[in-house]
């Protein structure tokens, strides 16, 4: 189980996990083996709740695609095992970022003393560049 939030966990039986060629520099070793980990995890088809998935698939995210899926690549380590870590990791981080409730906003007044001092700065800024004027002599 991969837990997510307290209380909110995914099993990993639920995560499709595919072995590919990385890309880039490497060597041999980007020819011959397979470290690059594909990650696939089918929101509609997942133990989440329902509010959840559907927060998930409204989330404009490109890792999301329009079936419901969130597709993960990782392929900056050369071992399929910390790929497959990263990937893990980086749906975990998804998931949350995601999930998480802000804070409501609540509209505000500036106060009387700040008006003031506000509006005593304003006044002096003018009276200095008021006398940087010419001199009239």
């Amino acid at each position: 189980m991969l837990q997510i939030n307290v209380g909110l966990n995914i099993a990993e039986s639920e995560i499709d996990f595919s072995a590919i060629r990385a890309q880039g520099p490497g060597g041999q070793n980007v020819n011959k083996v397979s470290t690059a980990i594909h990650l696939r995890f089918d929101i509609k088809s997942s133990s989440l709740a329902e509010k959840y998935q559907l927060k998930l698939l409204r989330a404009n995210d490109q890792r999301i695609n329009k079936q419901g899926v969130i597709i993960i690549k990782a392929q900056s380590f050369r071992s399929q095992e910390k790929n497959r870590a990263d990937a893990i990791d980086r749906l975990l981080r998804t998931i949350r970022d995601i999930l998480m409730e802000n804070k409501p906003r609540f509209a505000t007044k500036p106060s009387k003393t700040s008006q003031r001092k506000r509006m005593d700065t304003k006044t002096k800024r003018g009276k200095t560049k008021s006398l940087r004027g010419k001199v009239l002599e």
